[in-house]
């Protein structure tokens, strides 16, 4: 076997080691799976955003050809509502519990079939009168009750005092997370234990709570989810659709399959929420900010208190000495809100870095400068030094990368090809979190190596950076690596959201591989035919996939050592086993001691013709302080797919909802406008690589959503610059351009 340079696996682009299943129609999804005997379920939704059912008539659709069940209120059994300490979910409500309905599109009967269509037929059947209700699905806002998350100093004082000030009010619309693969739960019950087959984002939260809700214990459920067609965060917790599944699975003792539509979406499986924040940013005549006020609200459901957070980032992002983070939230009928890729910091770094573009106008001073200028040198909101960061690095890279400075600050004042330029600039951050994690690793007699562990990869890449960690700390080749994940069966891995996933597995994964290593060592003492049977534990080490003595150079024209797998032949073993296990979670103890973030900076350059119209981003440069990167081109990857989402989030991306009748009127793929091929543009993606070794020992930081903070406010600020329109409602509106 030809072993590995450590040295040169971690960081190297490796090619995704899942990708041949993928690109080969081999992978697995969730509405893949089949089983003998399996029926089909489709949901009955309502068509009132809010009011009681008075009659639900299923007299048609029970003696129509294949139906086997219709499930409602009256008979689905009992299912509980999940507490906190039961997992995460968002829409706590059972599925079917009651007759009230709370918004369009909830569900309110499901028909069980022999086949797809005559569960669609048969719920087409279905007779439903309502007792509605007025309900409320606007877009403005009201405060119910302000909680505040940060404070220091007098910002009132401040604000009232500081010459120079921006007090303005920022929106974000409702988006809807509009994956590929759509929502699905297949699920089997067998002998009292059920097997969920999901798209799940969190398959060992979802064992948690479908437990809970279903009533048994987390022993009598399993979670499987190999492949996700993406998630963005939709897929982060179980939806209702999950457990009328498992309710039909129970009563008929079949396996069911239930696949949301487009619009079921769009519906009840999350979005996310309207935003609404008005920013107080004041500043000395030279520049220094001296007050910053950030009040963010955001509409829930009527039954779930869900919070964007949109100050997330706003304590600890610049140094000022007075500053006020409020938040609250106002119900709608609407399902419930969830999170979507970077919740919280995304629309909150839109508002505040909006902001901060205009008070540098207003001083007359670069952008980019005035944040260098107001850069702090600890986290002023908990005074704890950042474990890393490399704001300043990444604004300096980027400006010089993007060629910032040839930018003339006047409005229209740059052309090219006949074009009106605008170029603009924002800041990013993203929470570093890690998660509890165990993992198990396998050293085989034949060479290879297996490394398991509950966790999930949603297409970010976590197959292939499991495999990557393996590789550099056991010197095999990641070919003869397999990695098996996204089952509960496995030991229990972290979720794939808030960018936690790959610095969580890290630790656990290079204990396990060290303990699997002890043991090869330990073989090779042991074993009576070992070259190594004269040695001690202590006097051998593990390199390179061998065995050799602590002064030998592996790579010697002898070999230098003994392969493992000829350690476990020579022992008569088919393999050993170690197992790692890691800290964190959201009260982890680093927090005590570190602020863990990671930052960026995005610049972007629109082309503006007002004579078609046409407004298009034509080039964007991203410079990430990420940590370590793993994998150089899964990293690229998710900044190049967060910049494209960031353009739709800025120019495109709005769930309407109809003020007749509450649903979302754009509740498909041609009605819901996203960037597309067309619109995407030169994307330049750098990482300024300072790893990060008090989070974690290879010093990795997650990289799934910083790339999305700051892109829609680096593209709104070169508006600005082009057009001399400041927006601060998205998306961006042509006809708010035409007013220039």
């Amino acid at each position: 076997m030809n072993y590995v340079d450590p040295g040169k696996v971690i960081g190297s682009p490796l090619n995704r080691v899942d990708g041949p299943k993928k690109v080969t129609g081999t992978a697995i999804y969730t509405s893949d799976h089949h089983f003998d005997g399996m029926l089909y379920a489709v949901p009955v939704r309502a068509t009132v955003a809010a009011g009681t059912i008075k009659t639900l008539d299923t007299t048609a659709a029970e003696k129509m050809p294949g139906v086997r069940l219709v499930l409602h209120s009256g008979n689905i059994g009992k299912l509980n509502r999940p507490t906190a300490k039961n997992g995460m979910i968002d829409e706590r409500r059972p599925p079917l519990a009651d007759n009230e309905v709370r918004y369009y599109g909830q569900y309110v009967a499901a028909i069980i079939a022999d086949t797809f269509e005559q569960a669609t037929a048969a719920a087409d059947t279905i007779k439903v009168t309502y007792d509605a209700k007025p309900f409320n699905v606007k877009d403005e806002l009201e405060p119910s009750k302000w909680t505040t998350d940060s404070q220091r100093g007098d910002v009132e004082k401040a604000f009232a005092d500081a010459p120079v000030k921006v007090d303005e009010t920022y929106v974000t619309p409702t988006e809807t997370h509009s994956v590929i693969e759509l929502h699905a739960s297949v699920v089997t019950y067998e002998n009292g234990v059920f097997t969920l087959y999901e798209p799940s984002q969190a398959v060992v939260n979802h064992r948690q709570v479908a437990a809970a809700v279903l009533g048994e214990p987390t022993d009598n459920i399993r979670v499987v989810a190999r492949f996700i067609g993406s998630g963005f965060g939709s897929k982060l917790w179980p939806w209702a659709h999950s457990f009328i599944a498992a309710a039909a699975a129970k009563k008929l003792k079949k396996p069911i399959k239930l696949v949301l539509t487009r619009k079921m979406n769009f519906e009840s499986a999350g979005h996310r929420p309207v935003t609404q924040q008005h920013i107080q940013l004041a500043a000395t005549a030279d520049g220094k900010l001296v007050c910053l006020s950030h009040d963010s609200i955001n509409h829930t459901s009527m039954s779930d208190d869900y919070g964007e957070n949109c100050g997330e980032a706003t304590p600890f992002l610049y140094s000022t000495p007075n500053l006020r983070v409020r938040a609250s939230t106002t119900k709608r009928n609407v399902g419930t809100p969830t999170s979507m890729r970077g919740p919280g910091a995304v629309p909150g770094l839109f508002a505040l870095e909006s902001a901060v573009d205009e008070l540098a106008i207003k001083l007359k001073i670069d952008p980019v400068q005035f944040r260098i200028m107001n850069e702090p040198k600890v986290d002023e909101s908990s005074g704890l030094p950042f474990s890393s960061r490399h704001m300043v690095e990444c604004l300096q890279t980027g400006a010089d990368k993007f060629g910032w400075s040839k930018r003339t600050p006047g409005i229209g004042s740059m052309t090219k090809n006949g074009k009106i330029l605008g170029w603009g600039v924002a800041g990013a951050s993203w929470i570093a979190l890690r998660m509890p994690t165990e993992a198990a690793v396998e050293l085989k007699s034949d060479g290879t190596v297996r490394v398991t562990c509950a966790t999930q990869d949603i297409g970010t890449g976590t197959y292939t950076a499991a495999a990557q960690i393996v590789s550099a700390e056991a010197g095999v080749p990641t070919d003869k690596i397999e990695v098996v994940l996204g089952d509960t069966d496995l030991p229990p891995g972290p979720f794939s959201g808030g960018s936690a996933a790959t610095a969580s597995v890290i630790p656990a994964i290079l204990q396990a591989v060290r303990e699997a290593q002890q043991s090869i060592i330990d073989l090779a003492v042991k074993t009576p035919n070992s070259p190594f049977a004269s040695h001690k534990p202590r006097d051998l080490t593990f390199k390179d996939g061998k065995v050799v003595a602590a002064n030998t150079t592996v790579g010697a024209a002898d070999g230098g050592g003994l392969a493992f797998a000829r350690v476990l032949e020579m022992a008569n073993k088919a393999s050993v086993k170690g197992h790692g296990k890691s800290e964190g979670g959201f009260n982890d103890p680093l927090k005590k001691k570190y602020s863990l973030h990671s930052f960026g900076a995005q610049f972007a350059e629109v082309s503006w013709q007002p004579e078609l119209a046409r407004l298009k981003v034509e080039r964007v440069v991203t410079v990430i302080d990420g940590g370590r990167v793993i994998n150089m081109k899964t990293a690229s990857n998710q900044i190049e797919g967060a910049v494209v989402m960031g353009v739709g989030m800025a120019l495109f991306e709005h769930t309407w909802y109809d003020p007749q009748n509450g649903a979302a009127i754009n509740s498909n793929l041609a009605d819901y406008v996203m960037a597309t091929h067309a619109d995407a543009p030169r994307i330049d993606v750098s990482f300024v690589e300072h790893p990060d070794t008090i989070f974690n020992e290879l010093g990795a930081r997650g990289l799934g959503e910083i790339g999305l903070a700051g892109i829609a406010a680096a593209i709104t600020n070169a508006v600005h610059h082009a057009t001399g329109v400041r927006v601060r409602k998205l998306p961006v509106m042509i006809e708010d351009l035409l007013t220039a």
